[in-house]
């Protein structure tokens, strides 16, 4: 397939606009707000889902790892994890309620490995190695290291507070080494989890016309993107990962990170 260039001052040369399908996968970890003043016991969504859509919902089965990274040291969720019902637009499908307890300040870097999906339109697994990010006291330390994940994309940018109308760029990695020419979905979460219902709240974006947004990363794993509106946005770079099979079928094992951006008030 032909790359064509995005002609737009919101994509560097490392991002270009292809024809993809019109819904992409993603594994969301998330919760309204991820800017903590106080400490407390943050809940979480984790739902696999069309969320600029509104689209079809995925089940999820239990995590293989659901943890959180804090200074360095492991912070194990698993035991928070609830299963509940979500209900999308189009279907319901299991997802999980979880909570982090997020008492000290800094940075907290949380985790999901998921059990691999299978997409039974393609006859392939899915597996999305997801992070997301949240901040207590405005104090910042470790969210651009490495996590050491099969695959991942390691922010560049603060991405807990990413200025509407700036860029966000990542870098990808596999086993840790750049990954170059990867493919990454760039998606907007144009209806967030309402936390109470289990449901979406109403779409505050419709999507692209012709499919989905689609990065490439350059010779040294890099991409960047420019953030247009405010809201979380997610990068899925696809079939990163070591792991190409799983019960015999084809894996697409996925780094996923969302961040969030903010309008200047």
């Amino acid at each position: 397939m032909k790359l064509r260039k995005f002609a737009c001052a919101a994509l560097t040369s490392a991002a270009f606009l292809l024809p993809a399908a019109a819904e992409a996968h993603f594994q969301l970890i998330y919760t309204p707000e991820v800017n903590l003043a106080e400490p407390g016991d943050v809940p979480l969504k984790l739902i696999f889902w069309h969320p600029f859509e509104n689209g079809h919902v995925m089940d999820m089965g239990a995590p293989e790892e659901f943890y959180a990274l804090f200074r360095g040291k492991k912070i194990d969720l698993k035991d928070s994890l609830k299963p509940i019902t979500f209900a999308g637009l189009e279907n319901s499908a299991q997802a999980f309620d979880a909570t982090l307890p997020a008492k000290r300040a800094g940075d907290y870097t949380l985790v999901v490995v998921p059990q691999p999906y299978y997409e039974e339109s393609e006859d392939v697994y899915i597996q999305q190695i997801a992070t997301a990010y949240l901040n207590r006291a405005q104090l910042p330390t470790d969210w651009a290291e490495p996590k050491g994940l099969a695959t991942e994309i390691v922010p560049l940018d603060r991405p807990t507070n990413i200025l509407a109308g700036s860029t966000f760029t990542g870098r990808v990695l596999s086993e840790g080494k750049p990954v170059a020419g990867a493919e990454i979905e760039v998606e907007y979460m144009a209806a967030e989890p309402s936390m109470a219902d289990n449901k979406p709240s109403e779409p505050k974006a419709s999507p692209m016309p012709g499919g989905a947004v689609i990065a490439t990363s350059d010779e040294n794993g890099y991409f960047t993107f420019g953030v247009p509106k405010a809201g979380f946005w997610g990068f899925a770079a696809l079939g990163t990962g070591p792991k190409t099979e799983f019960e015999g079928k084809e894996l697409s094992q996925d780094a996923v990170i969302w961040v969030r951006a903010y309008d200047v008030e």
